[in-house]
């Protein structure tokens, strides 16, 4: 085995250039390090947040209230002679289309949640 000298093992002094550029890596390396658990920090805190936030509660959906023992009953009071010609349901309104007696065709808008229709469109054709 080689046995080395005690001045082999001492560490030499860098020229100036060399322990600038040392001193601008350690640096670096301090400011990547920094970075790193300021990010890793981010994480953490939006990963607790998001599971100590309490779950968002359900929409009930106040369109159709509709008691869950019985259902509703309506009745909508059309104009005489007036043809159904196609109906359709947006919420708690039922919309009426068809012709009347005189052959104008309209559209009828029923909320079945207050019993009464709401609009009478009359449409007019070129």
């Amino acid at each position: 085995m080689t046995n080395f000298e005690p001045d082999d093992q001492e560490e030499k002094p860098l020229d100036p250039a060399l322990e600038n550029v040392r001193r601008k890596m350690v640096r670096l390396q301090i400011v990547s390090v920094a970075i790193m658990v300021v990010s890793l920090m981010a994480v953490f805190g939006a990963v607790v947040y998001k599971t100590m936030r309490p779950a968002p509660k359900a929409v009930a959906a106040t369109t159709a209230d509709v008691p869950s023992d019985a259902p509703v009953a309506a009745t909508a009071a059309l104009p005489q002679g007036f043809a159904v010609q196609s109906v359709a349901l947006s919420g708690r309104q039922v919309l009426f289309y068809g012709a009347t007696a005189a052959g104008q065709h309209q559209a009828i808008v029923f909320d079945y949640g207050i019993g009464r229709i709401v609009a009478t469109i009359s449409l007019a054709g070129n």
